[in-house]
């Protein structure tokens, strides 16, 4: 169940992704990886492709947490 920002599982061993970095934001992650190997990591290149994975980082830690919110608020309703 693959979205637009998740790699397919060859996608990301093609682009060598370590398995910590194979989440929800992974089909962004291989474009900025590029860029920055292509732009010798300068840091002020890629910062479209930077500012993108972040934000999805930043979109998916808060789906995370609302998700862990809404558990916990069912767990004490059980109670």
């Amino acid at each position: 169940m693959a979205s637009s920002t998740t790699a397919s599982q060859t996608e990301q061993k093609s682009a060598r992704l370590p398995l910590a970095w194979r989440d929800q934001c992974s089909a962004l992650l291989i474009p900025l990886n590029v860029c920055r190997k292509e732009k010798y990591y300068l840091p002020w290149e890629c910062d479209h492709e930077r500012h993108t994975y972040e934000k999805c980082q930043h979109d998916d830690l808060m789906r995370r947490m609302k998700q862990l919110s809404k558990q916990k608020v069912a767990a004490l309703e059980e109670e």
